[in-house]
């Protein structure tokens, strides 16, 4: 593989994992399909309690307009509850209702239930290149923020 193609291959394995995730989890889901951001946002939300609109906006490198409709869609849904922020009753602080982190939780039930399954199908040499794989990973998801945080 030449030097100059490796980057756009890499890119495009890992999205390719990631589409087929997502659409093989899709189903048996109950309730409202969510869409990729609005699970972005009830991932955030989960991790950062109390966060606010326009934070979250920033963390997810969304226009606050973008968040402030996913917000209420979420809401809607019975998702998300909107507190009036108590130093700042213009500001609006987001928490999960059961209902999410449920949801959320058997997200990641099954995620984790698809991807062992399909891993323990691959050779052990494959597993164990996968395994060290995952420290430069990290690494590049790592420079990837920080340089989206720069911007």
């Amino acid at each position: 593989m030449e030097a100059d193609a490796f980057p756009e291959e890499l890119a495009d394995v890992l999205v390719g994992v990631q589409r087929l995730i997502r659409r093989r989890l899709r189903g048996g889901v109950p309730g409202p399909r969510l869409r990729g951001a609005e699970v972005e946002l009830l991932r955030l939300v989960e991790a950062r309690p109390g966060i606010g609109v326009s934070a979250a906006a920033r963390r997810l490198h969304l226009a606050g307009n973008s968040v402030s409709t996913l917000v209420n869609q979420l809401v809607r849904d019975g998702y998300l509850v909107r507190e009036a922020d108590p130093a700042d009753r213009r500001a609006a602080r987001l928490s999960l209702t059961a209902a999410a982190g449920q949801r959320l939780a058997d997200w990641r039930r099954r995620r984790t239930e698809l991807v062992g399954r399909h891993v323990s199908r691959l050779a052990e040499t494959d597993r164990e290149a996968l395994r060290a794989a995952l420290p430069a990973l990290r690494r590049l998801a790592a420079t990837l923020h920080e340089e989206t945080e720069e911007t």
